[in-house]
């Protein structure tokens, strides 16, 4: 059975995660407008972002994939097949990672005052800032970025397609870890060309790998679309948040040096779409 998808939803669906992939391009502004980096908001923020991935994931993508299902198959199949879907998204962002050499993740995290202090140190030695190296750096953790962000622009077009109580905390939470690191790109190609206009077009480059991805989706997905398509694309969803939760945000987090405040953020994450979707 077809499920019928109008225009205006479609294209709020990309309209959304166009404005998440864009906070990579506010993070690079921010670098740029302040001479410190605020390491507990980062991890506060980073903390909520993976609280309300990891809520959202169980509470509510995977029991309305199982929902879904279950008007398709019997008995155990609808949760074992949520399962294996769940699985399968946290194995496709596993081989990316795998994929990507550790030293130019996009999980390492680039701030203002590290690049300075390095720089500060070097001078003093006598020695040169190794610009190639920060550039190198800089283009390498965009890409890799990029090759991120498609599965996430999957995520957040088809949560999107599903309603606006799936949108909005899957839109807000990618939106949120976008923005350290739009900062992880442009830093170091700001300090290695002095070039303020090509650190921040290759911070919104890498951003716009996410539209890029819910444009695939929509080519490629759409003319199957059906609720079980739409089950095992959710479940899948949720296993990418997951995954990103555990492995990139949590330590990215913890690597700002606040953990407190990378706890508090989980748990404010996980109770506000507790309230919101409560309200919702």
């Amino acid at each position: 059975m077809q499920m019928n998808l109008d225009f205006l939803t479609i294209m709020a669906a990309f309209g959304l995660t166009l404005a998440a992939g864009m906070s990579t391009a506010l993070g690079s502004l921010l670098a740029f407008l302040t001479k410190s980096t605020n390491k507990k908001f980062l991890s506060g923020s980073l903390g909520l972002s993976a609280g309300v991935m990891i809520y959202v994931s169980f509470m509510e993508l995977l029991p309305e994939a199982i929902e879904k299902l279950s008007t398709v198959y019997e008995d155990k199949l609808p949760t074992l097949y949520a399962i294996m879907a769940f699985f399968a998204g946290m194995l496709v962002i596993a081989i990316i990672d795998w994929l990507i050499p550790e030293d130019e993740n996009p999980h390492e995290m680039h701030t203002v005052e590290q690049i300075v202090a390095e720089e500060s140190r070097l001078r003093k030695t006598g020695g040169k800032p190794d610009n190639a190296r920060y550039k190198r750096t800089g283009f390498m953790i965009a890409l890799a970025i990029g090759i991120h962000n498609f599965p996430e622009g999957v995520a957040s077009f088809v949560s999107a397609l599903n309603g606006i109580e799936f949108a909005l905390p899957v839109v807000i939470a990618i939106a949120i870890h976008n923005i350290p690191e739009g900062i992880a790109v442009s830093v170091p190609i700001y300090h290695a060309t002095g070039d303020r206009n090509k650190a921040f077009t290759y911070s919104l480059i890498s951003g716009l790998a996410e539209p890029a991805g819910a444009l695939i989706a929509l080519f490629v997905l759409i003319p199957f679309w059906n609720p079980e398509v739409d089950a095992w694309l959710l479940a899948a969803v949720a296993g990418v948040m997951v995954y990103i939760s555990v492995d990139e945000l949590l330590p990215a987090a913890e690597e700002y040096g606040h953990h407190h405040a990378a706890v508090s953020g989980v748990v404010a994450g996980m109770a506000i779409m507790a309230v919101s979707l409560l309200l919702l």
